[in-house]
């Protein structure tokens, strides 16, 4: 079952946004797809009982003790949403079951720092993981994007130190906050309200697409 990891030990950056239109672009695949959260918080749950039930079901943990979350039989690809300040033996463990990992980033100065500290973490963390096989592939996605700007600029030059892969530089929109409220992805509405959106997750779909494998258990 691919494992997709979305994680940046900075707040605030848009990783349960993130975390959720992955899982809805997986479930409008007809992909039997899990949105889990690794933190205490468990904010993915609460975005999950906002969604309504005649959508493409996207589901969560269950419960199998007072303290133990599992994955639902029949789930074939999993999202897993992470907490701030994912570091060290956390992140580790989160490595240990994670096929691909995405890493979303704000074009900050604070943000930008704080994300090259993690990379080189996750790096290290990678090559080191006791896990058999290939290590996970690693992708960027820049949030709250202002095209044209000198923070773009500044974004564009720290991702050509890192060597990794931009997957998609996603525009500073109220879509997302508005559809979250309602436990809504972009694939839940009419395709023209969000047309330039959807035209800036084809890059990332397409990795998706080719990783995780889609269309595939």
């Amino acid at each position: 079952m691919p494992v997709i990891l979305v994680a940046n030990p900075k707040g605030g950056v848009g990783k349960s946004t993130l975390a959720s239109n992955i899982a809805g672009f997986l479930a409008h695949r007809g992909l039997a797809a899990m949105l889990g959260d690794i933190d205490r918080q468990q904010s993915s749950a609460r975005w999950l009982a906002q969604r309504p039930a005649a959508l493409p079901l996207i589901r969560g943990w269950e419960l199998a003790s007072a303290e133990q979350l599992r994955t639902p039989k029949g789930v074939s690809h999993a999202v897993l949403d992470t907490p701030a300040g994912l570091r060290g033996k956390r992140l580790t463990q989160a490595l240990k079951v994670a096929d691909r990992v995405v890493v979303p980033l704000q074009p900050s100065l604070f943000d930008i720092q704080a994300t090259y500290d993690f990379i080189r973490e996750l790096q290290d963390a990678v090559h080191a993981r006791d896990k058999p096989g290939a290590a996970p592939e690693i992708g960027l996605v820049a949030m709250r994007v202002r095209e044209g700007t000198l923070s773009q600029q500044q974004l564009h030059q720290f991702i050509e130190q890192l060597g990794l892969p931009l997957l998609a530089e996603l525009r500073d929109t109220q879509n997302y906050v508005q559809l979250a409220a309602r436990g809504l992805t972009l694939w839940d509405i009419a395709p023209g309200r969000v047309a330039r959106d959807l035209e800036q997750w084809q890059g990332l779909c397409a990795w998706l697409e080719r990783s995780t494998p889609v269309g595939k258990e």
